[in-house]
């Protein structure tokens, strides 16, 4: 089997018009998109791009302005996400990433609650994704918990290890939540990618791919991707791997690379 690629449109074709990026990534062989932010997107003309491409759309980020491990946050933050998630069911997106630190401009952390301990912050977080879970199920949209790297782009980030937002995943235990386990973020915070995904495959709805350092295609850093993908096939994961990386050159040479290492 081969696992179902996505492209990430905020990083990938980006020589060309934002919406001319889907039929560009349908015609490299991709099977779904996905983007960032929505509130600076036109919603119908990228529903039309996606459906002219014939391809799909499998998630976006819906919680940029509120922390999950803010307790004062825990009513705004559940109203963006409806607003969020009605994006998500008038586009067509499979999911919807949320964060547990709001994140600013270049993914920059809002607020690293210094004057928070980690307990109001673990359980803050739990109690607001658990009332996450039933607005996922009324939409029949998915919610992707993704931890951050803190070494390098996301400094502050509450959610930093595979162990802690696969943990909470399991206890709230609906098919609606999942990790987004991104491979970068990942091994510049704990390495291991391999055993850490056969320890967590259960609990992860989606795969986020880029090389480390330098968070550009496979074959420019340290993580043997052909392995590692074959690894997740092996361990049973049938999710979607999204591209979510900057070419060291240019598009085209990213996608060869990408193309040949899984």
């Amino acid at each position: 089997m081969t696992l179902r690629k996505a492209a990430n449109l905020e990083t990938l074709y980006t020589e060309i018009p934002f919406y001319d990026r889907f039929q560009a990534a349908r015609k490299d062989g991709f099977e779904f998109i996905e983007f960032w932010g929505w509130t600076d997107k036109d919603l119908d003309a990228l529903h039309a791009a996606a459906r002219d491409a014939g391809i799909g759309i499998c998630g976006f980020n819906g919680d940029a302005d509120y922390s999950l491990i803010d307790p004062t946050h825990k009513k705004p933050y559940l109203d963006a996400l409806r607003q969020s998630l009605e994006v998500a069911k008038k586009i067509g997106s499979l999911s919807v990433t949320i964060h547990s630190n709001a994140l600013g401009d270049g993914g920059v952390v809002v607020n690293h609650y210094d004057d928070l301990s980690d307990t109001v912050k673990l359980c803050s977080m739990y109690d607001t994704l658990l009332a996450c879970v039933p607005l996922a199920d009324e939409y029949g949209v998915n919610l992707n918990l993704e931890g951050l790297n803190i070494t390098t782009d996301h400094v502050g980030n509450f959610l930093q290890t595979t162990q802690m937002a696969a943990e909470i995943v399991r206890l709230i235990g609906s098919p609606r939540l999942k990790v987004l386990y991104d491979a970068y973020h990942m091994q510049l915070n704990e390495g291991k990618l391999a055993d850490t995904l056969s320890t967590y495959v259960d609990a992860i709805g989606h795969i986020h791919v880029a090389d480390a350092p330098g968070r550009h295609e496979p074959g420019t850093g340290e993580i043997d991707y052909a392995l590692l993908l074959r690894h997740l096939e092996n361990i049973g994961y049938t999710g979607i791997v999204g591209y979510e990386l900057f070419p060291k050159t240019d598009t085209q040479t990213a996608v060869k690379a990408i193309m040949a290492n899984g």
